[in-house]
């Protein structure tokens, strides 16, 4: 299966520079340095480095976050901003891009954790799979959670997406345990109808 040989030739397939999403009073562009203050701020909102099984920087570690995120080749990182303050208060990431296939997933996502159980990630995966499915013509939309957060794996759930599997004993945790991974999906076909559900829910809020 095809990737992207270079950070440059991924962006320069996918994403324009001035890449802007809004929706709802959130608003996904690129992550860059300069979003290191508003994030470091962002990640003290319940502690969030503590979780095990998350991928959320410590304080000291989010020019680190950034910077790793700028050079993986198979991975484009946005800031997650609130429209209402301008603050980033949080990231995500398209990831494991395959061109041939036109499968990519969706992780590396946190939140301050004062918006957990907010509009603010149905907006965001409203966004990133509308412009997956939309404007890039991607068929597969896929996220992967260790199966001890299964406050990911039920905000996976409600997004709509299906259960693919579990992955056993590949996923070495910040503790130093071996654990496994829960796998789920969207195909292109079930986008219609997982847009209108997302879109009806954010609605309501």
């Amino acid at each position: 299966m095809a990737k992207l040989s270079t950070k440059a030739s991924l962006l320069q397939q996918l994403i324009p520079q001035d890449f802007s999403l809004l929706m709802a009073g959130v608003r996904l562009e690129l992550l860059t340095p300069a979003h290191t203050d508003d994030l470091a701020i962002a990640c003290q909102d319940g502690q969030l480095w503590e979780l095990i099984y998350t991928s959320t920087p410590t304080i000291d570690g989010v020019a680190d976050y950034i910077r790793t995120a700028e050079v993986m080749l198979d991975r484009i990182a946005f800031v997650v901003i609130d429209e209402t303050t301008g603050k980033a208060i949080g990231t995500t990431s398209y990831h494991d891009i395959l061109t041939a296939p036109k499968r990519l997933e969706i992780g590396y996502t946190w939140y301050a954790q004062s918006y957990w159980r907010s509009h603010v990630n149905t907006a965001c995966k409203l966004m990133l799979m509308g412009y997956a499915f939309e404007t890039l013509g991607y068929q597969t939309v896929g996220w992967r959670t260790d199966i001890l957060n299964t406050r990911s794996q039920q905000a996976i759930e409600r997004l709509g997406a299906k259960k693919d599997g579990i992955i056993r004993g590949n996923r070495l945790n910040k503790d130093g345990n071996i654990s496994d991974t829960v796998m789920y999906s969207v195909i292109a076909s079930e986008w219609p109808t997982v847009k209108a559900n997302l879109t009806n829910k954010l609605e309501r809020v």
